[in-house]
This record gives C-alpha cells, structure tokens and sequence, in this order.
C-alpha cells in the first residue's frame, strides 16, 4: 500500500527551512515618472553570463513592483557587511521619500538609484515578467555594471545579519534557543 503524500509546507516552516540558507543582501531600485522605489531583497541570482542577467524575485504588492513594470528596467545594489541600516532602512513599509531621504546615490543609464558606497550595482533591462503565486520572478538582462568598494559582503542568515569584526572576518546570527 502506497503512503499517503505528505501535506503540502505551511509558510511558518518553510520560512523556518529557509533561514537556514545563507544569503547576500542586495538593494533594488528603480525609478519612472512617479519618483523613486526600492526594498531589500535576498531573492536573487545571476542567471548566464551571456548575456550578462539577474533574476530578481518580488512581491507583487511591493511598491517597487509596479514602478520596475512601468520603467521596464531595475537596478540591484549588492551591500556591504557594514551596510545594515541601509538595509533595513530599505525594508521597512516606508515612503519612497523617506527611505531615499539624505542618501548618496547616482543614476547611469535606467535612471534607477545607484547607492554609493556598496559593493557594486547592475542595471537591468526587463526580459521577462513571470507571476508566479504571491510574487513576480523579474529577469533582467544587464546594460550597466560598476564594481563598488571591496569589503566583506552583508549575509542574512538564522532571520538575522551577519556581522564584521572590522578586521573583514564575518560572524552569522547565532542559533536561537529552542522554542
């Protein structure tokens, strides 16, 4: 006799699976006649070298989300590990304006934000637009990149950031206690 299949993964544990991946941290922005957008993401992953692309995973109620459509093009900022605030400043459900507020950035040729002060940036064009349950699986194909400062790389990992010891050794969240 055949098992019964296994209930589908709930968000909680699956959530829980997931933050035991480790993973960079990254800024996207971008930018139309309405202003500027950006949130932190870690959904992402380079996708061929040729050409050059980016896959960029969104939720479809971000604000960002409906600028990066109207534009048809998005920038990815990859973070430093002393770049924390600058990350979560970009997650919070914040204005555009404030989380853009006082911040050094250029723009190249989308117009998206390029922050200063980062690892490096891609600016992408829109390939495609795939919605995929709650959120959109944007690929990008690169038509501007930059090598930023070279330091140690801004990891999430365990929910929470990993740190340097300024010394460019990384340390990961530690485990949490035991429910």
């Amino acid at each position: 006799m055949t098992p019964p299949p296994d209930p589908a993964p709930s968000a909680r544990p699956f959530r829980e699976l997931m933050a035991r991946w480790a993973t960079g941290v990254a800024i996207v922005t971008a930018h139309d006649a309405s202003g500027d957008a950006g949130l932190t993401v870690n959904a992402l992953l380079s996708v061929s070298l040729t050409p050059p692309s980016l896959l960029i995973s969104l939720s479809q109620d971000a604000d960002t989300t409906p600028v990066i459509h109207r534009s048809g093009s998005f920038a990815v900022n990859f973070l430093a590990a002393d770049q924390r605030a600058l990350s979560e400043r970009f997650a919070l459900p914040s204005p555009p304006s404030e989380k853009f507020k006082d911040l050094a950035f250029h723009r190249e040729r989308t117009g998206a934000a390029l922050l200063d002060g980062t690892l490096g940036a891609a600016e992408c064009k829109v390939v495609a637009w795939t919605p995929r349950y709650d959120h959109v699986l944007i690929l990008g194909e690169v038509v501007h990149q930059e090598v930023g400062r070279d330091s140690p790389p801004l990891l999430f990992f365990r929910s929470g950031y990993s740190s340097t010891d300024g010394a460019g050794v990384l340390h990961l969240a530690p485990p949490k206690a035991p429910e």
